[in-house]
């Protein structure tokens, strides 16, 4: 049976469980503690710091800020977390500011009032003496760098000057914490992907497309509605395209957006669930009158892109940059034979784009990138996101190009998908 029929068959038992509102914020309340028990000593001992300061504003949250308090919390005002590694891997954890963040956090001070929590952060900092005090000022990372300019300026000037001094960037530190998941993140990953995979079937079956009337821009409003129905959130715009013959692109011209039998299908889509946000590139094929599969070409093609997937999964290592592992992919796939191979890949989970080990962009397929140079670790999840080029007999051998997209996660038991993979078309 193939991984495709696998995911076929786990949406034919019923659509997958979407928790009630109430038990999805008890849980992530539960996820967020774990986080701060065990990733965050080892993001704050790696980066070297001694104390890590989040500080953002109601409006202007801070990416990592958002990460680490509880989902049914109100955040007025000032927002600030205190983090002081304590050695032995313990971290004190302090909020300062009026937002209920349970039992995560010591809180100090509880009110709204700026000129008293100034004063609270300032008594921390001398009494704990910290030798380096990480603020989120990154610049390669886009998750570390949610400090805005405003109160960084505040901050160097309310600290001492000796502490002003010791301000350093957090970046490594956010990118850690970001990049990296629990054991119980990882599972429950598998079962937000699950729901994405429910979703493109709906989208890409007779119950949402009627050949010759549906258009791209009625299956990106379905996609979106039926995440907003579900209680989910489009982890971005959801994108449709159509991949056919030149002979039919010229018949119905390069502007048209009309689903026809022939046609392929292609998406890029995701959601958002328990924080976990998804990232899925499927391919479905409009059978025909008298057929019942896609041509042999575009089969053989999506085998090929398979095998590159394969090897994108059997490459990965630990301790390699996200660069070395592009560049290992390439070279083996095209020692394989793979057609134009590209790999454009990046973290997945708690962000949609980074924060961990950026492998390639689609236009740059050769030359080291600056995010890429972040080292591979357990517990990390990427889209597996690539493409492959070949010639298709039955279109007059066009040379077409097939991108996927499968969300995969790398363990101690290697690369593998979260929720398998699409090996065959769905069949419109």
């Amino acid at each position: 049976m193939s991984e495709k029929a696998n995911i076929r068959n786990r949406g034919d038992r019923g659509f997958p469980q979407i928790l009630p509102v109430r038990e999805q914020s008890n849980l992530i309340t539960e996820l967020v503690r774990e986080r701060l028990d065990t990733v965050l000593p080892v993001a704050m001992k790696e980066a070297g710091l001694d104390m890590w300061m989040i500080l953002c504003q109601e409006d202007d949250l801070d990416p990592v800020y958002k990460t680490m308090i509880p989902m049914d919390c109100w955040c007025p005002i000032l927002q600030m977390l205190i983090f002081v590694d304590e050695g032995d891997g313990k971290i004190a954890r302090y909020s300062v500011s009026g937002t209920d963040t349970k039992d995560l956090y010591e809180r100090p001070y509880i009110g709204q009032l700026e000129e008293k929590q100034w004063p609270v952060l300032l008594d921390l900092v001398n009494k704990r003496d910290p030798m380096t005090i990480g603020v989120n000022i990154g610049s390669v990372k886009w998750a570390g760098g949610g400090l805005t300019h405003n109160l960084y300026r505040q901050l160097q000037e309310k600290l001492p000057e000796k502490y002003a001094q010791r301000l350093v960037s957090a970046e490594k530190a956010a990118a850690r914490w970001g990049a990296t998941l629990t054991n119980r993140e990882i599972e429950l990953f598998r079962h937000a992907v699950a729901i994405a995979h429910a979703i493109i079937a709906d989208c890409f079956s007779r119950m949402t497309i009627t050949p010759g009337v549906t258009t791209i821009d009625d299956l990106v409003w379905f996609y979106w509605q039926r995440a907003v129905d579900l209680g989910l959130e489009p982890s971005f715009r959801p994108y449709f395209k159509i991949i056919r013959s030149n002979e039919v692109t010229q018949f119905y011209g390069e502007d048209d957006r009309v689903f026809r039998p022939g046609d392929v299908l292609h998406c890029d889509v995701g959601i958002k669930y328990l924080r976990l946000n998804s990232d899925n590139q499927h391919l479905a094929y409009i059978l025909k009158p008298g057929e019942s599969d896609a041509p042999t070409g575009l089969r053989a093609l999506m085998a090929q892109t398979n095998r590159l997937q394969d090897i994108f999964m059997d490459e990965f290592r630990v301790g390699i940059s996200g660069n070395e592992l592009q560049q290992n992919i390439l070279k083996r796939a095209r020692q394989e034979g793979v057609g134009a191979p590209k790999v454009y890949s990046h973290s997945l989970g708690l962000f949609l784009h980074q924060p961990g080990p950026l492998i390639g962009l689609p236009w740059e397929q050769e030359n080291p990138l600056p995010r890429g140079e972040m080292l591979m670790e357990y517990n990390y999840a990427f889209t597996m996101e690539l493409s492959s080029e070949g010639t298709v007999p039955e279109w007059n051998n066009q040379t077409v190009r097939f991108g996927m997209e499968e969300p995969v996660v790398f363990t101690p038991e290697g690369c593998r998908t979260l929720n398998g993979r699409q090996t065959e078309f769905y069949l419109i």
